[in-house]
């Protein structure tokens, strides 16, 4: 696992071992950032159910202005801080230990980005879709990660389902604000 372009370019990144960890594959990686490639620059990103990190890392090896990597594994959690820390992006990042509907519920920020990469077949997509609507700026993209099949909302709130992308076993559903459209 690598990051693919950007300020940290090549810079390989560390996963947990196991199988419940489920990394993106490159194909997928690249493409998820060829979708949202015009609205990184400058962008607040959130990295839900976020694991090693490896999609906010990229997101700011590409220019995003800040992440925040949430995930409800300590293990997680620590090797997506040292990811960051290898990557060079410790003060453009916050990482939180918490269960991303709960963090959801709770969280004050808003953002432009969100990354929704949850583990598939558990309902975390469908249960955190409803709580983003508060928390999206009005150019919000939410970029949702999960297997081929599931079929989700054609809107969460305000925020409209634009795309669904097919990569084998992986599909890619693009939500925007009808602004951003």
């Amino acid at each position: 696992m690598r990051v693919i372009t950007g300020s940290a370019r090549g810079r390989r990144l560390k996963t947990l071992d196991g199988l419940e960890v489920r990394p993106t594959a490159d194909k997928v990686k690249e493409a998820v950032f060829s979708i949202i490639q015009f609205d990184i620059e400058g962008s607040a990103v959130l990295d839900l159910f976020s694991g090693s990190g490896q999609l906010g890392i990229e997101a700011l090896s590409r220019g995003v202005k800040s992440c925040v990597f949430v995930d409800s594994s300590r293990a997680a959690l620590d090797i997506t801080r040292e990811n960051i820390s290898a990557a060079g992006f410790r003060d453009s990042s916050e990482t939180i230990n918490s269960d991303g509907i709960n963090y959801l519920r709770m969280c004050r920020k808003e953002f432009d980005i969100t990354l929704l990469d949850p583990p598939y077949r558990k309902g975390l997509i469908e249960q955190a879709l409803p709580l983003l609507e508060g928390h999206m700026s009005a150019r919000g993209v939410i970029v949702c990660e999960h297997e081929k099949g599931l079929v989700l909302p054609e809107s969460a709130g305000t925020m409209i389902k634009h795309k669904v992308y097919r990569y084998g076993k992986t599909e890619v559903t693009v939500y925007r604000t009808a602004s951003s459209e």
